[in-house]
C-alpha cells in the first residue's frame, strides 16, 4: 500500500488531498489492484478502458455490466456521495477515539443526518475485521452490560423499559483481550456457562494465561488454561491477575456510545464494537496508517439500507 511525502498526516491534509478525485482514484486503484492493473468487477477482464469524462471504465467482455466505477464491488457501491467525501470520513471515524455523530458528519459534508448514518455503518463494515489467529500469552476475559441509566429516564420510560435489576433489560457484551495485543468483543445472548466458555475457547489459544473475574460460568476452564480469578468482592488487582485492561476497553466504548451516539439500539451495537475494536486494535499506528488499514477492507463487502434496518420487503 502507498505510504509516499505526499500522503495526508493530519485531518486538514486528509481534506485538502482527498478534494481532489485524482488523488482519490489513485489511491483506491491501490487499494483495490496492488498490482495498478485495473480489472472489471464483473467479470475480471482487464480488458478495459478508462473514460475521464464520465470517471468511469469500459469492460469488452460481453456481459450485462460494461461500464463500472471505483464504487463498484465496494462499500461504496451504489451512492450518490463522492468519494471526495467519502474517504475524509472515513479518515474521520477511524481516527476519533470517541466516535463522530452522524448529525455531525451531515452538517459536515451537507448531507442529511439520514444519510450520514446510512455512510456510518458502511465504513463500520470495513472496520469489521474478524480475525481466525487466536489470542495467546497473558489474556483477559470480561463482560459488560449496555443500556441507559435508570436515573437518566424520565419516570413514564424508567418504567416501561426497567423491569428488573443488574444487567436486566440491557444488552450484554464479552470481551477478550491480549496483553500489549489485541481485543476481541462481541454481543452475547447470556452468561451462561454454555456461552462463555464457548467463545473463551474459540477466541484464546489453550495453555495461555487467563484472567477472568469471580463469575461461575468460567469455572473448569482450568484444564485447557492456566486459569486465575479475582474477586471483585474483595480485590480487583492481585499481583498480575486483574482484567483493568479490558475495563479500560469498556471504558472508551461506554464514552462514545453515551457521549457521541447517545442512543444505540442493541439489533445495531455490534456495529459500534466493531469500530471500537478495530480502533483500539490499531491503536499503535498513526492516522495514516490506520486510515490505509481500513481502505484495504472495503473491497467485497456490501451493506444495503434495507439490510441495515432489517426490512423484510
Amino acid at each position: 500500500m502507498m505510504n509516499t511525502n505526499d500522503s495526508p498526516k493530519t485531518l486538514l491534509e486528509a481534506v485538502k488531498f482527498f478534494g481532489d478525485y485524482e488523488n482519490c482514484r489513485r489511491f483506491m486503484i491501490e487499494a483495490r489492484w496492488p498490482d495498478g492493473v485495473v480489472r472489471c468487477p464483473t467479470c475480471g477482464s482487464d480488458h478495459v478502458t478508462y473514460m475521464a469524462n464520465t470517471r468511469r471504465w469500459k469492460c469488452y467482455a460481453k456481459h450485462p455490466r460494461p461500464q463500472f466505477t471505483l464504487k463498484v464491488g465496494t462499500i461504496f457501491e451504489d451512492s450518490p456521495i463522492p468519494l471526495e467525501k467519502w474517504l475524509p470520513t472515513l479518515w474521520l471515524i477511524v481516527n476519533c477515539k470517541n466516535g463522530i455523530s452522524s448529525y455531525e458528519v451531515g452538517r459536515a459534508l451537507g448531507i442529511t443526518q439520514k444519510s450520514a448514518w446510512f455512510m456510518l455503518h458502511r465504513l463500520r463494515l470495513a472496520m469489521q475485521t474478524g480475525s481466525l489467529m487466536k489470542l495467546k500469552g497473558e489474556v483477559e476475559v470480561d463482560e459488560t452490560f449496555i443500556g441507559g441509566k435508570a436515573r437518566n429516564m424520565h419516570k413514564e420510560k424508567r418504567e416501561a423499559a426497567i423491569t428488573g435489576t443488574g444487567g436486566k433489560d440491557k444488552t450484554a457484551v464479552m470481551g477478550v483481550l491480549e496483553r500489549g495485543g489485541k481485543v476481541q468483543a462481541a454481543v452475547i445472548a447470556d452468561r451462561k456457562k454454555r456461552t462463555l466458555q464457548g467463545l473463551v475457547k474459540s477466541h484464546v489459544k489453550a495453555g495461555a494465561a487467563l484472567y477472568t473475574d469471580a463469575l461461575a460460568s468460567y469455572d473448569g476452564l482450568e484444564g485447557e488454561f492456566f486459569h486465575q480469578v479475582v474477586d471483585h468482592a474483595v480485590e480487583y488487582v492481585r499481583g498480575n491477575v486483574h482484567t483493568n485492561t479490558l475495563e479500560n476497553f469498556w471504558s472508551l466504548l461506554k464514552r462514545g456510545l453515551k457521549g457521541t451516539y447517545v442512543s444505540v439500539a442493541p439489533f445495531h451495537l455490534f456495529r459500534y464494537l466493531d469500530e471500537q475494536t478495530f480502533r483500539y486494535n490499531q491503536r499503535k499506528t498513526d492516522d495514516f496508517a490506520r486510515f490505509l488499514a481500513a481502505l484495504a477492507t472495503v473491497v467485497n463487502r456490501r451493506l444495503t439500507y434495507k439490510k441495515l434496518i432489517g426490512a423484510t420487503v
